[in-house]
Parts: structure tokens; C-alpha cells; sequence
């Protein structure tokens, strides 16, 4: 059975690629736009990890990190920004429980080996 994970970004070219590189890794993948969608889905469906954009288009993607581990302890978040150079919100996330921190800049392959350090085996 395939890894499910849930990736939760406001901008669709983004989705759409990772969505269909993890798909090539044998790892499925839901993909939702906003905070809002992203709390939907994950009710009823188990997913093994989430992938979390920090800016959703206005919402703040910690708050939506810090939401999704109250509600599935179990399930790794890893955020996932645009925004390079701020050690702050590196540091926030961390604070605020996420699993891992990623910048969009860096390659596709260090993400799928950060998403793959924390899917359970």
C-alpha cells in the first residue's frame, strides 16, 4: 500500500509538480489550496504525512501545522516556504512542533529524502 501524504500549497504549479513527482515515487498524494481545505481532508483519511506551505494566500500555514498535530499527533509536518534567509520562522516552526522545514529553492530530491526520513517504514 502506498504512502498517503497531503500537500497543502495556494500556488498550483507547485502542486501540480510535486504532486506528480512524489506520484513517480510510488508515494500518493492529495493536494489541497488553502488551511481551510487542508483541515477537510484530513478528517476521515489517514494520511502519513502533510506538507505545508507557510503563506497560504493570506493564511498562515504555522497555525495550520500547529492544528494538524493537535488533531493527528502522530502524523509528521513538514513546512514548506518560498521565503529563503529568515531563521526566525525556521525557528518558529520548529517551536511550534513541525517535523521539518523546507525552502522551495532547494532541489526536489532533498525535499523527497526530508519526506522520506519521517514516512513510518
Amino acid at each position: 500500500m502506498p504512502h498517503r501524504i497531503l500537500f497543502v500549497d495556494d500556488e498550483a504549479p507547485i502542486r501540480e509538480l510535486l504532486t506528480l513527482f512524489f506520484k513517480k515515487k510510488g508515494i500518493e498524494v492529495t493536494s489541497a489550496v488553502s488551511a481551510r481545505e487542508g483541515l477537510e481532508l484530513t478528517r476521515g483519511s489517514g494520511y502519513d504525512l502533510a506538507i505545508v506551505d507557510v503563506n497560504l494566500g493570506g493564511e498562515n500555514g504555522l497555525e495550520l501545522m500547529a492544528h494538524l498535530k493537535r488533531e493527528h499527533p502522530a502524523m509528521p509536518v513538514i513546512m514548506f516556504t518560498g521565503l529563503t534567509g529568515d531563521e526566525n520562522l525556521l525557528q518558529e516552526a520548529l517551536a511550534r512542533g513541525a517535523d521539518g522545514f523546507m525552502r522551495k529553492t532547494e532541489p526536489l530530491s532533498a525535499l523527497y529524502d526530508e519526506v522520506q526520513r519521517h514516512l513510518p517504514q
